[in-house]
């Protein structure tokens, strides 16, 4: 057999060995999918009028949840949400953070649902980065959820009594384990803003991934030291959702580095605690996932059993290095996660809470 006769013979036995490795995790993912989706839901006899922020993946997550959920969804709009809720007469009226996108007579509308015995509610899902507009919004509902465990106490303080600590969560359906092209396949893949600490830190491990397969997406990432050496693995971009699946589920490592608490906008200088939701859209992907950590993590994943994590750059690039070359570890990890996901951390998962305190006082 020739040179050329052995190329080929090793290129079938590799794809061979390829499709059948990812043939295996996708079925296993997919097993663990169905599993998830055989649990049973209770459809509540609630009518819900929801008010959306215009963060799609949430957005979508929460509408997708209420659906399955109650016996009737309306959704609404920011501009016109008391002419809706009055004509409509909901159980309650669930509004999505309150701000950027919504009007300048946002409150003077929730002060006139609230006016005609309607109850509203609150997800804040930027917490603790705009205290100085959350801290004006939050006393005029009725309800208070935050993403953010250091900020439930003090909504509590300002005198806002039905405050509540509600995680974010995954949309499965937009985050899922998918078959990929090869364009979408990584080492190691991170998407979103280069804000500060995010910098620094890729800027302490470019030396280590401009020897690898890696994808960086976001604003800002022109600002890093290295970006000379990272450019052609960086797109300065934001990337669309379904695509943002695509890159998670072709990724061998998927980094997920939190948001830092400062800004100018956070003038109680709250801290930052809780988990960003691409933590759990990571795992909704059956991803395997190394994150930096907070403090709420283990309250929905066990280190070393779930997800891996780090405190260092340095950590991180040992761990990347580990991972890279122990598969069965990295799928073990994320099948877990899958899993803990699909039946702990859905949207349905969360109105279930957020349905008990508002009408059981759970």
């Amino acid at each position: 057999m020739n040179g050329t006769a052995h190329a080929a013979a090793r290129g079938r036995r590799d794809g061979y060995r390829a499709g059948w490795s990812e043939g295996y995790r996708l079925g296993r993912c997919e097993a663990i999918r169905r599993q998830a989706a055989a649990l049973p839901i209770e459809r509540l006899p609630l009518r819900i009028l929801y008010i959306p922020q215009g963060f799609e993946a949430i957005d979508y997550g929460v509408i997708e949840a209420l659906n399955h959920k109650v016996a009737e969804c309306l959704i609404g709009d920011p501009r016109q949400m008391a002419r809706q809720a009055i004509d409509y007469r909901p159980d309650l009226v669930l509004v999505l953070n309150g701000m950027h996108v919504f009007p300048d007579d946002h409150l003077q509308q929730i002060d006139a649902i609230r006016g005609a015995g309607i109850r509203t509610a609150i997800w804040f899902a930027d917490d603790p980065y705009f205290s100085e507009l959350t801290a004006k919004i939050a006393p005029r509902y009725d309800y208070v959820f935050t993403h953010e465990l250091s900020c439930a106490g003090w909504y509590r303080q300002l005198g806002c009594p039905n405050a509540h600590y509600l995680p974010l969560a995954a949309s499965t359906t937009l985050f899922r384990p998918i078959h990929v092209e090869a364009k979408y396949r990584t080492d190691v893949c991170f998407i979103g803003m280069g804000f500060q600490n995010r910098i620094r830190f890729f800027d302490q491990l470019a030396p280590y991934l401009s020897g690898l397969r890696v994808f960086i997406a976001g604003a800002l990432w022109n600002s890093l030291k290295h970006y000379r050496q990272l450019a052609g693995k960086i797109k300065l971009d934001w990337i669309p959702v379904p695509e943002t699946a695509s890159y998670y589920s072709g990724a061998k490592i998927v980094l997920n580095v939190h948001r830092m608490a400062g800004g100018n906008q956070n003038s109680y200088k709250l801290p930052a605690k809780s988990l960003n939701p691409r933590t759990f859209e990571i795992a909704a992907c059956g991803a395997f996932q190394l994150t930096d950590v907070r403090e709420d993590l283990p309250l929905y994943f066990t280190p070393g059993q779930d997800i891996a994590t780090y405190r260092s750059a340095r950590e991180a690039a040992r761990l990347i290095r580990h991972y890279l070359t122990h598969e069965d570890e990295r799928r073990r990890l994320a099948w877990n996660a899958l899993r803990r996901t699909c039946t702990e951390h859905t949207f349905a998962n969360r109105l279930d809470r957020l349905f008990r305190i508002v009408f059981e006082g759970a």
